[in-house]
């Protein structure tokens, strides 16, 4: 089952990295490849962003597959936004966002938005 990786237009990536960086201070979110295929694989994410400048992309080339098959929301941003959000200062292949905190009205349209990108 093949993946496409789908252009996020500017202001929903603007709203999806705000209610990324807000997670991270009111809620709880995962950063790195490894710890967001977990809270994936766990049923716990809420929102996933995936390195859309990821090199190789094998590395997290699983994760929309996970995604679609836990029906699990996902969208592809370049790593050093996602980096950035999440708090580390350097570029990341992938973080979630597992509990919204004081988002979660901002994640629900974030996720209904990515929903109509896909269609």
């Amino acid at each position: 089952m093949a993946y496409v990786k789908f252009e996020v237009p500017k202001k929903i990536a603007d709203m999806a990295l705000e209610a990324l960086e807000t997670a991270r201070d009111t809620g709880k979110i995962r950063k790195g490849t490894n710890e967001v295929t977990k809270a994936v694989e766990r049923g716990i994410a809420k929102l996933v962003f995936i390195g859309s400048d990821v090199n190789p992309p094998e590395i997290v080339m699983h994760l929309p597959m996970i995604c679609e098959e836990k029906k699990i929301p996902y969208l592809f941003l370049p790593k050093a936004e996602i980096g950035e959000a999440v708090g580390i200062h350097v570029p990341s292949a992938a973080g979630c966002i597992v509990e919204e905190g004081k988002v979660k009205e901002l994640v629900a349209e974030v996720v209904e938005k990515v929903k109509e990108i896909k269609k």
